[in-house]
């Protein structure tokens, strides 16, 4: 099994969701988060003072599957989310040791069905 952990644009995500969902993506968990990377945040004007914002909002994109399909959800996010400007985001790919269904006790790959 893998994880992936996908950092994308907030107005990205429907268009990922789509995309994962064609690929058989069943399930996910999707969090707000702030960050920043090469980008370093912006500067804006609020009644007439600029302020920085350092952080900027992003989503989180959580989900776990099995290796087969790893290539091709990687894939989906990556076209879906890419809008070819600086702080698109990014994808990270780990490997999963073992997986639990609290409520059956289903382990491995079964708790991903």
């Amino acid at each position: 099994m893998k994880k992936i952990d996908a950092i994308i644009k907030p107005f990205k995500l429907e268009e990922v969701k789509e995309a994962l969902a064609q690929v058989g993506v069943q399930g996910m968990t999707v969090t707000e988060v702030k960050g920043f990377g090469r980008q370093k945040g912006h500067k804006e004007l609020y009644r007439g003072a600029e302020y920085v914002v350092e952080f900027l909002p992003k989503v989180k994109i959580e989900i776990v599957i099995s290796d087969e399909i790893a290539p091709a959800v990687v894939k989906a996010i990556l076209e879906s989310a890419s809008t070819g400007r600086i702080g698109d985001g990014k994808i990270f790919v780990s490997p999963v040791e073992d997986a639990i269904r609290i409520r059956t006790g289903e382990t491995g790959d079964a708790v991903l069905q």
